[in-house]
């Protein structure tokens, strides 16, 4: 059967700003030494397994430039675009609709456009074995990721018995504070929810018709639509309608046949800041410096520099990134707070640092 693959492209990327902006989001930037952007590093781990031409993007209808730009081989009709924020599951049911129209069926692997993969041998191991699940009936596959601290800001897999290559899902529970978070772990019977996924065009579409039928019976005239000239207005109309919703509670929390498969392939969602270091080489100091940038006695600090000298002298546990516009100053402690920014620049009437 056909592999397709749906990279979930709309996000805004919040808290990499400054230089995640709305014209800009953090999957459209290079965050690593190579200079590949975060997109084009999952577009591009996943040709082993997909023919660059099943790989459909869907974004919001601003970055529809940028993908072209950063991703020439992609079909422009492979690119589709959602004309408005209405969270992952119409993002997938419109997805799904428009490669069933194309295929009939055929197994789609749902990513996220800005993880980074450490391991990518492992990674399309882990995808194929998805797969060989996802054919059985109408399995719903999800990737979990093997936790190796207790970490409060994922949502968690509950997972039971072994089938062949993978779990039956329990239950997916929501993120947990620090004590439930240490059980979670110490218990091994429990996943970070990655967000990844894998199953049958046909699979998901019963689910969405079973659970979801508002979205179900409007993906289904979208796809009607697709190629057509009227595709824009029925698109337009249908997915406004929409309710904003998460794939995870409109039909993985409630459907049966579900099961996950560990991932162990350096998994990193990219958070925040944060992960910088993570994903990077750092000096003896444990300090990440790019740009142009003097450091003294700094240590586990993330430095980004940009046109101005940055001079940082005796700091720590600090996060610095200057662009041409704004400078971001922020303790390790509270980048998660970087959203906060976002929301009074927006209170203030300063969209142009949006």
């Amino acid at each position: 059967m056909k592999i397709t693959a749906v990279i979930m492209a709309g996000g805004r990327g919040e808290r990499f700003w400054p230089k995640s902006r709305n014209s800009r989001p953090k999957q459209f930037l290079s965050l690593t030494a190579d200079g590949e952007t975060m997109i084009q590093k999952t577009v591009n781990r996943l040709l082993p397994i997909v023919e660059y031409e099943d790989i459909f993007i869907v974004t919001n209808a601003a970055y529809i430039g940028l993908v072209k730009e950063q991703l020439p081989g992609i079909p422009e009709e492979n690119i589709l675009a959602e004309p408005c924020a209405r969270n992952t599951a119409p993002c997938i049911a419109f997805a799904a609709a428009v490669i069933g129209r194309k295929y009939d069926d055929a197994v789609m692997l749902v990513l996220p456009s800005d993880h980074l993969i450490g391991f990518e041998d492992m990674y399309i191991s882990t995808l194929k074995k998805a797969v060989d699940v996802s054919l059985e009936g109408k399995n719903l596959v999800t990737i979990g990721i093997t936790p190796n601290y207790p970490e409060t800001g994922y949502g968690y897999i509950n997972f039971g018995e072994e089938c062949g290559s993978a779990y039956k899902v329990k239950r997916f529970v929501e993120k947990p504070d620090l004590p439930t978070a240490k059980e979670y772990l110490a218990s091994g019977k429990y996943l970070w929810n990655s967000g990844m996924f894998v199953w049958k065009i046909s699979s998901v579409m019963a689910n969405l018709k079973e659970f979801m039928p508002g979205i179900y019976e409007g993906a289904i005239r979208i796809g009607e639509a697709f190629g057509s000239s009227g595709f824009e207005e029925v698109l337009v109309r249908e997915f406004s309608a929409f309710t904003s919703e998460s794939i995870d509670f409109g039909i993985m929390e409630k459907a049966s046949d579900i099961y996950t498969i560990p991932g162990n392939f350096g998994w990193d969602d990219v958070g925040s800041w944060l992960a910088v270091e993570r994903i990077n080489e750092v000096d003896d100091s444990k300090n990440y410096i790019e740009g142009n940038v003097i450091s003294i006695g700094s240590e586990r600090a993330t430095i980004c520099g940009g046109k101005r000298l940055i001079a940082a002298v005796g700091v720590e546990d600090i996060i610095i990134v200057d662009t041409d516009d704004a400078v971001l100053i922020c303790s390790k402690n509270n980048t998660q707070d970087v959203k906060k920014v976002i929301a009074q620049l927006k209170e203030s009437g300063r969209n142009e640092l949006v």
